[in-house]
């Protein structure tokens, strides 16, 4: 009947061609199977755009350089250095976690590959070419393993003092690296900050006044341009100037360097031999080339996502990195990462989304197919001058004042970070870091809290328990409200002991005692055998021993350890005011008729003293006389 009312349906219905119909919600699932973009990429209007071609080009023209520098670290032909700077970072970007950081060659990976495989086969050989290709697919795979068993949930270890340390010690070893390209000076690559800096120092009487005044020209631009135009692209503007100039006085007749010729074609898909003889003799040198792979990206990703205000997910970013290696490495790519120069390049040059990578990735491949002549025109002294700018940006002086001036424990770990960065290497610098802040927080973990608490009345008239000392609290003579905070384990169990001995010695008689185990602390084996102590130890006194724990995987630790077998259940309460209506069971009445406290609100049925002087407590409440 028409106009009936019926009963409402599900969702919006089509029609389809089988005749039947589809409900809302299917439909909504349906929809959620489809592959979506990045919430980046969805989100994008046309300023992001032009901000990320402004900074992918900027980007291209930094990379070319300083691929072909870490290809021959690697010790492997100069292109090998620039198909990663393009393959590689391509996916990273579009698969990783962070919107700035760019990945590719990095010095310590290529100089850890270059150890790694070089005692293996001849330079440059067709062998150590397929040895490269071999180790970098197996990092892929093995990053792809940590990123499934989610090991980014390890990077919490590395706190905000080894991010800043380690972006110093990285940003002062870019920068002395430039230094000799700056001066037109040749230098013995590799060693710590202090020797590169040492060997710069004892060759920098044979400078090159034309390579100088190249580099100064760049950085001059740049910074009058990131002074007074922060939204013109200073970089592309600097390094055309720079090469202006250096024709201009005719650099190349003095001895400048420039770009070498690179050759044209773009990669091409490889596959590299895997026999089982091969994984064996790679494996063990492809697992710590992941590690430290993994921990660079982490760490950069990280870094600037906290200089942004964005999140960053570790896991995201690990197989974002795992695949770009799997891939690469079928493409003539080598072993990469986060590269701290190109993700410096690429932050302030106002990139805003990974597509600057990409949009660098697609130009770079542009130039080798038909621009290749024209690189051979840009001076080496020019990229120095541009990278030495960003080096300088790239450290923290506000972050490292603030961390020094206001906590120690961060101060040693930061001082730890750049000290190892500064005297051994760049990746020991964030070993050192993650093992110093590891340290504190065993330390700080193994150190909880124990303070005697009493109640208040607040003034919503609701009553809390509040530390009795820092407020000067009177206290019952009868029964303690202890409270730990933190966790109890075998690593906290004597500091915890020595703290409960220092709080019984400071009171005349052994009072009942109420232990609050507060939120969600953790307890383990040694944990649970020192309460049970405390129970006997207050049953053997004539004592009560009640145990607050409101955290349901709390409560079952203690079953499961035997504490309320000894205990008994109806000594385990759920807030402190059941533990302490239940120890008032237990007082004595001659005591309390003759306390003038009355700390807590069940007092008042208990036996009154004969003359009560009522005075004013913190609180805010008035109770009697302290006893």
């Amino acid at each position: 009947m028409s106009g009936d009312l019926g009963e409402p349906e599900a969702g919006p219905r089509r029609a389809d061609p089988s005749g039947r119909a589809e409900t809302e919600d299917v439909k909504m699932k349906r929809m959620h199977l489809r592959p979506r973009l990045p919430d980046w990429l969805r989100e994008m209007g046309p300023g992001d755009l032009r901000a990320d071609l402004m900074a992918g080009l900027t980007n291209a023209a930094v990379v070319l350089p300083q691929g072909i520098a870490f290809a021959i670290i690697a010790g492997l032909p100069p292109e090998y250095g620039l198909y990663t700077s393009m393959i590689s970072a391509a996916v990273a970007a579009l698969l990783g976690s962070s919107m700035v950081m760019v990945s590719g060659a990095t010095t310590a990976l290529s100089a850890l590959l270059f150890s790694t495989i070089s005692n293996l086969a001849p330079l440059g050989s067709a062998t150590y070419i397929n040895f490269v290709l071999v180790t970098t697919i197996l990092v892929g795979v093995f990053q792809l393993a940590a990123g499934v068993t989610r090991l980014g949930r390890l990077v919490s270890f590395v706190s905000h003092s080894v991010l800043v340390g380690f972006t110093a010690v990285a940003a002062i070893l870019i920068g002395i690296s430039q230094i000799s390209g700056a001066a037109g000076i040749e230098v013995t690559p590799g060693g710590t900050v202090v020797e590169r800096l040492f060997r710069v120092g004892e060759n920098i009487g044979a400078y090159n006044p034309a390579a100088l005044s190249i580099a100064a020209v760049t950085l001059a631009v740049l910074i009058l341009f990131a002074r007074f135009a922060p939204r013109a692209p200073g970089f592309i503007i600097a390094l055309c100037a720079g090469t202006g100039f250096a024709w201009a006085i005719g650099g190349p007749a003095q001895g400048v360097a420039m770009i070498p010729p690179l050759s044209a074609p773009l990669p091409e898909f490889t596959l590299p031999d895997f026999s089982f003889a091969n994984i064996s003799l790679l494996a063990p040198g492809a697992a710590a080339i992941a590690l430290l792979g993994l921990l660079e990206a982490i760490t950069i990703g990280r870094s600037f996502a906290f200089r942004r205000g964005e999140g960053f997910d570790p896991n995201r970013e690990i197989m974002g990195q795992g695949t770009s290696n799997l891939i690469g490495g079928l493409f003539q790519c080598y072993a990469s990462s986060g590269s701290f120069t190109r993700s410096g390049v690429n932050f302030e040059a106002g990139a805003r989304t990974p597509l600057a990578a990409v949009i660098a990735s697609a130009v770079m491949g542009l130039l080798l197919v038909f621009f290749s002549p024209a690189i051979t025109y840009i001076p080496y002294p020019a990229i120095a001058g541009l990278i030495l700018y960003v080096s300088w940006r790239l450290i923290q002086f506000s972050e490292i004042k603030h961390i020094l001036e206001s906590s120690p424990s961060e101060s040693v770990v930061l001082g730890m970070t750049v000290g190892a960065g500064l005297m051994i290497s760049l990746e020991s610098s964030v070993y050192a870091g993650v093992i110093a802040s590891f340290a504190g927080f065993l330390w700080q973990s193994a150190r909880p809290e124990v303070v005697v608490t009493v109640p208040t009345t607040m003034e919503n008239g609701r009553r809390k328990f509040r530390n009795a000392r820092a407020h000067g609290l009177p206290e019952c003579p009868q029964l303690v409200t202890l409270r730990l905070d933190g966790p109890l384990y075998f690593g906290s169990v004597e500091h915890v002991e020595a703290a409960i001995r220092r709080i019984e010695a400071a009171r005349r008689h052994h009072p009942h005692v109420i232990m609050v185990l507060k939120g969600g602390g953790s307890i383990d084996l040694a944990g649970a055998d020192m309460l049970i102590r405390e129970i006997r130890q207050a049953h053997a006194r004539g004592r009560q021993y009640l145990i607050v724990a409101l955290y349901p995987p709390l409560i079952r630790a203690l079953y499961r350890y035997h504490v309320i077998d000894e205990l008994g259940e109806d000594k385990l309460h759920v807030s402190k005011g059941d533990a302490v209506e239940a120890a008032m069971a237990g007082m004595v009445p001659e005591i309390c008729a003759t306390c003038r406290t009355r700390v807590f609100a069940e007092c008042d049925r208990m036996p009154a003293p004969p003359e009560e002087v009522v005075v004013e407590v913190p609180s805010g409440r008035r109770a009697p006389a302290p006893f």
